[in-house]
């Protein structure tokens, strides 16, 4: 059992007994809705990095219901069922993976983007387009960071199927870490700090633990919401650590 030292211990999850979600409008202030997060989905390596990262990386659970969920995967489905999945990405962060481009339809589909935006800044909300990632029971992502060509300063993921754990380390001292629960029908959110100065992965099934709490890994479907890159990205890392490629700088896609 992994069982990391030093984490704080929050109330019981939504999925094992209760929860308190995200506020669902934006915060005081030109800035995005604030993202702290429902703290039974979220456990941090120390309470300072806890404040660090408030507002910027959280977990809302219940984002849709579970008809909605069922209605966005019927919509999703078929795209994802023409390929299969792989083992090699091309910057090799993903295993075991389908991935597709969609615009979402239909009714929940024009509805989702407007319930998107309190999250985004009001000056880079969300694309229209979503990335789905299509993860089999034993596929994974890496710890990567999103490239600053193609993702501006805010990422959204809608969690659908399964449970996973969402970890978070730091570039800078790899102690410094989060994990977020994400529950089917959850909607993460990293932004600033949380999605430049720290890398983020989403645990394998022999790593996926919330703390002590083993979290069963099944078939994961998530759709990704990002806004568009800034035209003079921030670096705040400098020379970065040698455990980790430079994220700044990946290949072309194929």
């Amino acid at each position: 059992m992994l069982r990391a030292r030093g984490l704080l211990r929050p109330g019981v999850p939504a999925a094992f007994g209760g929860s308190r979600a995200l506020p669902a409008t934006p915060g005081p202030g030109p800035g995005p809705a604030e993202a702290e997060g429902d703290p039974g989905l979220a456990r941090f390596s120390s309470p300072g990095l806890e404040r660090r990262l408030r507002g910027l990386a959280g977990v809302r659970g219940g984002f849709v219901s579970e008809r909605e969920a069922a209605e966005l995967l019927r919509e999703v489905e078929p795209a994802l069922r023409r390929g299969r999945y792989q083992r090699d990405h091309w910057d090799r962060a993903i295993s075991g993976y389908r991935e597709t481009e969609r615009d979402l339809g239909g009714v929940l589909g024009g509805s989702l983007l407007p319930r998107l935006a309190p999250w985004f800044p009001p000056h880079a909300p969300p694309r229209p387009r979503a990335h789905v990632l299509d993860l089999e029971p034993g596929g994974a992502v890496g710890p990567h960071v999103d490239s600053t060509k193609f993702c501006g300063c805010t990422i959204a993921g809608l969690s659908l199927l399964s449970s996973s754990v969402l970890r978070l380390r730091s570039l800078r001292d790899p102690r410094e870490h989060l994990e977020l629960l994400l529950e089917p029908g959850s909607l993460y959110v990293l932004r600033g700090a949380a999605r430049f100065e720290f890398t983020h992965e989403i645990l394998a099934e022999p790593e996926s633990f919330f703390g002590g709490l083993r979290v069963p890994r099944g078939r994961r479907v998530a759709l990704i919401f990002r806004n568009a890159p800034q035209e003079t990205p921030p670096d705040p890392l400098g020379d970065l650590p040698a455990f980790i490629e430079d994220p700044r700088e990946p290949p072309d896609p194929k």
